[in-house]
């Protein structure tokens, strides 16, 4: 089944120490990429947690951010004086190039990357909890997706039931519109007929009448609405291959309407033109 790129999942976990709160939102994106807003704490699995992203999902633009809140009687905040005293250093160096340079803030200063660091809490201990809260919100995020790609397979199905009809619509009419055709040809050419060889003239119509059979795109539309049908069901990411056939679905009603002798196929093909854009822009959020 279809699985949404478009979600958003928030997962608080407590523990002894405090709690871990992480959010994911994703949107559509051709391929998947991850961003992470962490504390300078749990700078150092980043990579683990893009590992799983990589692992649980295929596509799609994908933003976490992990909170760390813990117990005020439980927490003990310390301050690497010395890495503080490089970044102002630093800080001095530059602000000498500057023409009437902003005082620096004790407030922004523990602001920055190593300044303030958590000693009562080993990091392994505070790593393993980050990633068990970031895998279990991974999955809710892919709950989110399923239920959103439920109903816009929902909506594709009930788009595939209007191409249908449309189908029907023409192949009903067309023997009409064939029989139609040959009667004004018939007509127009009933005054040359003396100056025409027969065999001739019924090869022409022929011709014609081929040239307006619409029995082939009609064919290939129905072939194209069954394979859309069989890669909804697979459990693979599809959004490329359903974007792909929204380009052949697409193509057959140009011919369609390229084709039309009779006001019926004509509006066929605006209405099948009209469905097949609507299906193309969920699909541009399916994974």
């Amino acid at each position: 089944m279809p699985r949404s790129m478009t979600a958003f999942a928030r997962n608080t976990i407590e523990f002894s120490w405090g709690s871990l709160t992480c959010e994911l939102r994703s949107v559509n994106h051709r391929f998947l990429e991850t961003g992470f807003r962490l504390p300078e704490t749990l700078r150092d699995i980043e990579m683990p947690l893009r590992e799983i992203a990589r692992k649980k999902l295929k596509r799609g633009k994908v933003d976490c951010g992990i909170q760390v809140s813990f117990n005020s009687n439980d927490a003990s905040v310390n301050a690497d004086l010395e890495l503080a005293k490089r970044y102002i250093d630093i800080a001095e160096k530059v602000a000498g190039e500057i023409r009437n340079p902003a005082p620096i803030s004790p407030l922004e200063i523990m602001r920055w990357p190593g300044i303030l660091k958590d000693q009562h809490l080993e990091p392994e201990i505070l790593h393993a909890a980050a990633i068990q809260a970031y895998s279990t919100t991974a999955d809710k995020l892919l709950e989110g997706r399923q239920r959103e790609g439920d109903k816009l397979a929902e909506m594709i199905e009930q788009r595939l039931v209007g191409i249908e009809k449309q189908i029907d619509t023409v192949r009903n009419h067309l023997p009409d519109i064939l029989s139609q055709q040959r009667a004004r040809l018939s007509e127009k050419l009933s005054e040359l007929k003396s100056q025409l060889d027969e065999e001739r003239l019924e090869q022409e119509m022929i011709i014609i009448a081929n040239r307006a059979d619409v029995d082939e795109e009609l064919d290939r539309l129905e072939a194209h609405i069954s394979e859309i049908r069989l890669t909804l069901k697979s459990s693979d990411a599809i959004g490329r291959r359903l974007d792909f056939l929204m380009q052949e679905l697409n193509r057959e009603a140009n011919t369609l309407g390229s084709k039309s002798i009779a006001g019926v196929t004509t509006q066929a093909s605006v209405e099948l033109k009209v469905l097949i854009e609507q299906m193309r822009e969920q699909i541009q959020n399916i994974e």
